[in-house]
Order: C-alpha cells, then structure tokens, then sequence
C-alpha cells in the first residue's frame, strides 16, 4: 500500500512474529509512516539475542521503505516494574529493561518506551518515582544514545505516572534529560481524567506546565471504551469510542505533534498473515483504515461540513470493523460459524505484587502475533 507523505506520522503497533526486520514490512502493509514493536517477547523475562541475520535485514529495510528511526517507537515489556522497593525484583527488572535498550541500540533506533513501574503497594509515590529515575540514570551510563520514553498511565490500582506531576518528577530526577521524555497514550489520558475531547481540553496546558512540550516524544493514539476519569485502559478503535473521531483530529492538526511517532494501539481483528498483498502476507485491514483516515484528518474544516466528513470516516472505520470482527476476534482468533464469545477465564492484569509487574495495559493488539 502507498504511503502518504504527511507531517504527522502515523502507523500501529505491528508484529514482529517470525523476526524483527518483519515488522517494517507488516507497517508499510498498511501505509503506515510510523510504527511500534516489541524487541523481544514482552512476558518473558530473558529472550535469545537478535539473530545477525535480522538485525542486517532490519536495517536493510528500513533503507528500502524508507522508515525513519525517529518514528519508530518500541515498547518495552509488561514485567518491568522499575518502581518496585524490592532490591532483587526491581534489579530482575531493571536487567530485562537495559537488553532493550542495548536492542535498540543494535538496531539502529533512537527510542524506548516504557510503562513506569508500580508501588506493589508497598512504597510511597516518591520512594517509587526515585527508584525509576535512579534506573534510568543508570541505564543511561550503560547506553550511548536511546531516549528513554515514559508512558503515562490509565492509574488503576498502585500503578505510576496517570499524572503528568508523576512524570514530571521522575525526569526532574534524571540527569541527562536528552536522553528522557514522555508518550502520552490518549486512553491513557482519558481514563485518567484528563478531558481532551475538546480543542480546550486537548491543549493540555497541565503538561506544559508539569512535563514541558520539549519532553514530548511520541503518543499512542487509542479510543477509550471506558468514559473519563475511569482508571481503566480499555482500548477502542478510532472514532467508536468515548473520544470519537473529532478528538484525533485535534491531534492530527497540532503542529505540536508534527514528526513524532504517532502509533495505534487499537483491536485489528484480522491478525497478519491473513490475506496478501504486494508486499507480502497482510490482513490488518483495520490498521490500514485507521491510518488512512488519521492522515486525513490534518485537512478537516471547523463547522457542519467538517463534522458531516468525519461521521462519514467514522462509518467507514466501523464498517471495516465490523467485517473483520464477524471473522476474528479482537485477538485475531478466528471466530466460528455462528459467533463466538470471547473466553470467560480470568485474563491476569492485575499482576501479584509478589511478581513485581506493571501490567496495566488492556491493548489486545499489541500481543505477538497481532
């Protein structure tokens, strides 16, 4: 699929199934200008080495389709808690936390994203957010240049950073503030209390004031399926959930937002591999909708006649939505004759503290694989 030449850089979190250099190949799939993926498998602690093979193949392809290192933003694992008070958990973590930045760094990429950590409810905020910036100080000493990006949080439970004053502290702590920032996760936002439906809303004058716009990295740009202030991340397609189609726009006209990676955390149902296309084995319908309409976004007017084109991409993405989701699930399993509800067993989010996780994230995509 042909890529739009855009300022604002859009694309989802792809699967890096069958090795890391695919996932260039699963974005530009979909017409995607940015991506997300992660370098290892996100719930294991220790993963075999990039083979030579794929790393070489990796940067290979980045030249061919053009991608650039700036707008690609991998995520880092569901384990990691850098927050936890435990000395030998938070080590275990931290150890899982610097292999990916030292992949990065073979790779080739200029940033990491990652959940902060979690009290366990055990330290206070501030012991926990000293924790997390003496990590990343450290992790600093041990890599030459990725920039560590710090997503903010939903705020479920003990987890940190659903306040931009959680966030501001931690890089307050950081000594090479070069190499910290922040990705602000739109779900993330909205079920923290942070109303950014409207032009007003989305300004975000809170984050300037406790963050500071030169901290800004990158965004995952989710709908909610959970209403504002909840602390819960449920993630929905663009446009069919509590922040409808008007609020992407606001971002995908901000000049603020211009040239950061922009990615999809959203349902796509139909996982890669199915169906193909010039540029291999493709599917992903959903992702190739939602960036198509993201980029067009850039250019909707104010009024009735701006709303009137957005209800109509609104339509198209659920339309798309709707026929992959009658084949597949929101994991991309296939669904049989006759629907199929989704498994009852108790899906574990909500880490055991005795674990040390941080695994807030309800993002059904983002799984290997999907």
């Amino acid at each position: 699929m042909a890529r739009i030449t855009n300022h604002w850089k859009v694309g989802p979190h792809v699967s890096a199934a069958g090795g890391v250099e695919n996932t260039i190949v699963n974005a530009a799939s979909v017409g995607a200008n940015a991506f997300a993926l992660f370098l290892k498998s996100q719930r294991k602690w220790t993963s075999p080495e990039l083979k030579e093979s794929s790393v070489l193949e990796f940067k290979s392809r980045m030249k061919t389709f053009g991608y650039s290192a700036s707008h690609i933003l991998p995520h880092g694992s569901y384990l990691v808690n850098l927050g936890n008070p435990d000395q030998k958990k938070r080590e275990q973590s931290y150890e899982c936390f610097v292999d990916d930045l030292k992949r990065c760094e073979e790779l080739g990429l200029h940033l990491y994203n990652f959940h902060p950590g979690s009290t366990v409810g055990v330290a206070t905020k501030e012991e926990s957010l000293a924790l997390i910036a003496g990590c990343i100080n450290r992790a600093h000493t041990e890599t030459a240049r990725v920039v560590i990006v710090l997503e903010n949080m939903a705020g479920s439970g003990n987890v940190i950073g659903s306040t931009f004053a959680e966030l501001g502290e931690i890089i307050a702590q950081v000594g090479e503030k070069s190499r910290v920032g922040v990705c602000l996760d739109t779900c993330h936002m909205f079920a923290a209390g942070y109303d950014i439906r409207t032009k007003e809303g989305w300004n975000v004058a809170e984050f300037e004031r406790d963050v500071g716009l030169q901290y800004l990295r990158g965004m995952h740009l989710n709908d909610s399926k959970a209403t504002l202030g909840s602390k819960k991340d449920r993630h929905q397609n663009i446009g069919l959930g509590e922040l409808g189609l008007a609020t992407f726009a606001h971002v995908l006209s901000d000049p603020r937002t211009r040239d950061l990676p922009l990615i999809l955390e959203t349902p796509a149902y139909d996982e890669p591999g199915t169906g193909t296309s010039r540029l291999g084995k493709g599917g992903m319908d959903v992702w190739r909708k939602e960036v198509e309409v993201l980029n067009r976004l850039g250019s909707t007017g104010e009024g009735e006649q701006g709303k009137a084109r957005m209800d109509e991409w609104t339509d198209e993405i659920r339309g798309v939505v709707q026929r992959a989701s009658k084949k597949r699930d929101a994991k991309g399993k296939t669904v049989k004759e006759g629907g199929q509800k989704r498994r009852a067993g108790k899906r574990k989010r909500d880490r055991d503290p005795e674990d040390g996780g941080n695994d807030e994230h309800e993002c059904e995509s983002c799984s290997e694989g999907g």
